[in-house]
């Protein structure tokens, strides 16, 4: 599907598999924190070349995830069709943020430079690894070399700007790092 046609949506969840014999599907979060995703209801999953509209009536915290019932289908060999599908909301209904705070997907996309000029790349995801997050920093042709780089995304350490319209994060690091 065209990376255009998401361009106002992000990605929130993805269903996982069904969850006992009426309905119910695993739900794995990948909202922060995790709960968050019992916050919403209706989500937009593809569909052919399309994107769908898939209400969920009910949801809970189930042991360490999350399950949920989807409105309509209340036998578990119809969940089947559902599983391993993504879930997406319109960005515009993800809270907004503090000042020098960004949402992941604002990031990605995004041109990373050193304060003393070198490209490095181009933000490609981010990784969660507990003690901060990091970049994940994939070269392109503007790059100084073909290096993949892995940066923590620490605020007022090694991330020292961003600029949104721009779309640049200058880092307090080196290429040789």
């Amino acid at each position: 599907m065209a990376e255009q046609q998401f361009a106002d949506h992000v990605l929130i969840a993805r269903i996982g598999a069904a969850y006992g014999i009426k309905g119910w599907i695993k739900l794995i979060s990948f909202s922060s924190p995790k709960e968050n995703i019992l916050n919403y209801q209706t989500f937009l999953t593809p569909q052919g070349s399309a994107l769908i509209e898939l209400e969920i009536d009910q949801s809970k915290t189930q042991g360490k995830g999350f399950v949920a019932h989807i409105k309509g289908c209340d036998d578990r060999n119809l969940t089947q069709e559902f599983t391993g599908k993504d879930l997406y909301i319109n960005k515009a209904l993800l809270p907004e943020l503090n000042e020098n705070e960004y949402y992941w997907h604002q990031l990605e996309g995004m041109r990373v430079k050193t304060l003393s000029g070198d490209d490095l790349g181009i933000v490609d995801h981010l990784l969660e690894t507990g003690a901060n997050d990091v970049l994940v920093v994939k070269p392109d042709e503007l790059s100084v070399d073909e290096d993949e780089r892995l940066i923590p995304y620490l605020f007022n350490q090694v991330i020292d700007n961003i600029d949104e319209d721009l779309r640049v994060i200058k880092v307090n690091w080196e290429r040789d790092y």
